[in-house]
Order: structure tokens, then C-alpha cells, then sequence
């Protein structure tokens, strides 16, 4: 691999670190804080940081590491038989489906259908209680799916 593979290989690795400690910070800790706070507010919070991160710093990096996973597993598949080649491929598969796919067929849904909810109304409670379940559990699968392949990628190099 080049000098410039190689960096590009360690800058993946530490931005799909970087991801899984956003979405870890979330399953540990955020939404078990919302969860306690009264269901208006909580749901409330849960909106804006839904609104907020899309003109964040999140979204270039959720971006350019879903692009640069797939770029390594399908060059990782084309040189498969070479060091480290079948670790770049898996990574990058496992990034790009248990981040990405994820992210845009579960917890993307799931941020849609609790913009629709006024946090005051009755039938909120439901929608709070199964979005707290479900996303949280997503949540999971992104966070360990960002550190398998940030493992991966630095094994593989």
C-alpha cells in the first residue's frame, strides 16, 4: 500500500472510531437521560438534536466514511489475495451496512416519525416509548458495527 493508502486507511479507521464513539455516547448515557427527563421535554431534545445534526460536523464525516467504506470493500474484493485485503473488504461492508444501511432504513424512519409527534399530545407517550426502544437498539448495532470496522481497518493495513 502507498503513503497515501496508508493514510487514507488510518484516516478511516480513526473517523469510523470517531463515529462509533458518537453513537456509543448515545446508546451509553443520552437516551437513558432523555428517557428521564418528562416525556414533553424528552421528546423535545430528541427533535433538535435531530435537526441540529444535520448542519453538523456529523453529517460531512457520516458522508465521506460511508463513501470511503465502500471504496475499501471493493478494493479489498478486487485484491483479495492480497495481506490484509479480505479485512479491508469485510470492514468496509460491515461499516457500510451496519452504519450506513442502518442509519437510513431504522433510525432515519424512526427521527421522521418523532418529528411528526407534538411532545404535549396524548399519543406521544406510545411513540416515545417505542422510539426510545427501537432506536436505542439500531443505536447499538451502529456503534458496534463502527467499531468492528475501525478494528478491522487497522488490522487489515
Amino acid at each position: 500500500m502507498t503513503a497515501i493508502g496508508t493514510t487514507g486507511l488510518w484516516a478511516m479507521a480513526i473517523a469510523c472510531g470517531v463515529m462509533a464513539g458518537v453513537y456509543l455516547t448515545f446508546s451509553a448515557f443520552v437516551m437513558a437521560s432523555l428517557d428521564a427527563l418528562p416525556r414533553a421535554e424528552g421528546i423535545a431534545a430528541m427533535q433538535s438534536i435531530n435537526r441540529v445534526i444535520l448542519k453538523s460536523l456529523f453529517m460531512p464525516l457520516f458522508i465521506t466514511t460511508s463513501f470511503a467504506s465502500l471504496v475499501l470493500a471493493v478494493w479489498g474484493i478486487f485484491r483479495w489475495g492480497h495481506s490484509g485485503a479480505p479485512l479491508l473488504a469485510i470492514g468496509g461492508l460491515i461499516y457500510f451496512i451496519g452504519m450506513f444501511v442502518c442509519t437510513v432504513a431504522f433510525n432515519v424512519p424512526l427521527n421522521n416519525a418523532l418529528e411528526a409527534v407534538d411532545p404535549t399530545a396524548p399519543e406521544a407517550a406510545g411513540v416515545w416509548s417505542d422510539y426510545l426502544r427501537d432506536w436505542t437498539r439500531w443505536n447499538h448495532v451502529r456503534a458496534l458495527s463502527s467499531t468492528a470496522a475501525c478494528a478491522l481497518f487497522i488490522v487489515g493495513r
